[in-house]
Formats: structure tokens, C-alpha cells, sequence
């Protein structure tokens, strides 16, 4: 391809991304400080909005630990076994990224609801899921799943078995050939995983929204909080908690590039 023709390939690729991504975060950025400091510190500092960080990070903190490590033995399943159904199971990964998260949040309503197949029993004894912290981890939960699983995959397939199987020869046990041999060599695809699935919890707003009641003080999160705001026409709260996620964001993407270049040189 000549040059004259790269460069409107170019230019049509980076105002693509300029109007649909790079756009709306900069109005955010704006918009957050027209009016001042003094709004969008009056809305972080409220105790509702701090709680409401509090319940995401927490979610998010329980999370991702459950997904990195499902995701690890997930792409060692599919990767190193053989077992009927392994098609089905490498395909159920993506399940999240093809449902609607308002559709999973339903689901978990029908299922922990108080006629639910599970909610009824489980209130019977004590244990509430629905607006309750418990749900919204599900839902977290349920939303990021694919994200580790999807990284480490192809990067244990290129890897091959011959290092382990030199190990396993030398009398090697499975576990010490996994941490010595099998977990390094997958790790920045694991670290690369985790920032993803990070960044999609922080971000989760559907089906937390079914699932929370959107209690303030109680079950409400960050991208709940944006929501009542809004709502209730306090445009710079809105701003500044916005402004907070899109941080993470941008914090995220930095992330991403940092490691993918030692990845790829790994």
C-alpha cells in the first residue's frame, strides 16, 4: 500500500476514536471543573459517595481474585485436558461478553429472589443476597469472568507442554511444575487479564442496577451514584464521580501499555 494511502487510513481511524472515545472523556474532564473545585469536592466528600466507592471497590476486590484464579484453571482445562464438553465450557467463557448485563442481573434476581429457586432457602436461614452486597459481587463476578481465561489461553498454547514434561521426567510434581514453570511463564498474560477484569468491575452498571436496589448508604455503587445524581439534576456530582471512574480508566489504559510491551518481550 503507498503512503498517500495510509495516511487517510489513518486520519479516519483517529477521529473515529476521537469523537466516539477520546470526546466524551475530555467533556467529562471539562465538565467537571467549569464550575470549580469546590462542587466536586462537596460531591467526593459526601458520605454517600464515599460509601458508594467503598461497596465498588469492594466488590471488585472480591472479584477479581475468584475470576484470575478461575480463569487460570479454566485455560488449563481447556488447554492441557481432555474431557467431554470442552467446547461447550471454551464457549460458555464468552457468555458474558454476548449477554446483555441488565439480562444477567435478571437472572440472578429469578434465581435469589425471594421465590427463587435459591432465594427462598436462602432467607429461610438467614442469608439475604438480593440488595445486599452478595448480589452485586455475583454480579460482578459474572460480568468479568472471561477476561483472564481469554488471556491466558492462547498464551498457553504457545507455550507448549515440553518444559513441563522435561520437568515432570526430572520428577517434578504437578504443583511444582506449575509454579515454577507454568505460572511464570503465563504471568503477564496474567497480569494483563487481571487489569481488564479490574477495569470491567469498576465500570459495571447493569446488572448491579437490578440486583443492588440501589440502596444509598447501603447497596448503592460508583456508577450507581453517577446515576442519582443525575437524576436529581446535581450535574456536577454527576461530573466528579464520573470524572473518578474515568481516572480509573485512564490509569487502566496507561497499565495496558506499560505491559504489554514487556509481555511481548517476555
Amino acid at each position: 500500500m503507498s503512503v498517500p494511502r495510509r495516511l487517510p487510513l489513518r486520519a479516519v481511524a483517529l477521529g473515529y476514536l476521537l469523537v466516539v472515545l477520546l470526546g466524551p472523556l475530555a467533556m467529562i474532564f471539562y465538565r467537571s471543573f467549569q464550575s470549580g473545585l469546590r462542587p466536586v469536592w462537596q460531591a467526593l466528600s459526601d458520605p454517600l459517595t464515599i460509601h458508594a466507592f467503598e461497596v465498588t471497590l469492594e466488590a471488585t476486590a472480591i472479584a477479581v481474585p475468584l475470576n484470575t484464579v478461575f480463569g487460570i484453571l479454566c485455560a488449563l482445562a481447556i488447554v492441557r485436558r481432555r474431557f467431554r464438553g470442552k467446547g461447550f465450557l471454551n464457549a460458555f467463557i464468552d457468555l458474558p461478553l454476548a449477554v446483555s448485563p441488565v439480562v444477567i442481573g435478571l437472572a440472578l434476581y429469578i434465581l435469589y429472589g425471594r421465590t427463587g429457586w435459591f432465594g427462598g432457602w436462602l432467607l429461610g436461614h438467614g442469608i439475604q443476597v438480593l440488595f445486599a452486597l452478595p448480589s452485586i459481587v455475583l454480579a460482578t463476578v459474572f460480568v468479568s469472568v472471561p477476561f483472564v481465561a481469554r488471556e491466558v489461553i492462547p498464551t498457553l498454547r504457545e507455550l507448549g507442554t515440553e518444559q513441563e514434561q522435561a520437568a515432570a521426567t526430572l520428577g517434578a510434581t504437578r504443583w511444582q511444575r506449575f509454579w515454577r514453570i507454568t505460572l511464570p511463564s503465563i504471568r503477564w498474560a496474567v497480569i494483563y487479564g487481571v487489569v481488564l477484569t479490574t477495569a470491567r468491575c469498576l465500570g459495571e452498571y447493569g446488572a448491579v442496577a437490578i440486583v443492588s436496589g440501589r440502596i444509598e448508604g447501603v447497596t448503592q455503587t460508583a456508577t450507581l451514584r453517577v446515576e442519582e445524581y443525575w437524576l436529581n439534576f446535581n450535574t456536577a456530582g454527576a461530573y466528579a464521580v464520573s470524572l473518578v471512574l474515568a481516572t480509573m480508566a485512564v490509569i487502566v489504559l496507561v497499565a495496558m501499555t506499560l505491559i504489554r510491551p514487556r509481555e511481548e518481550a517476555h
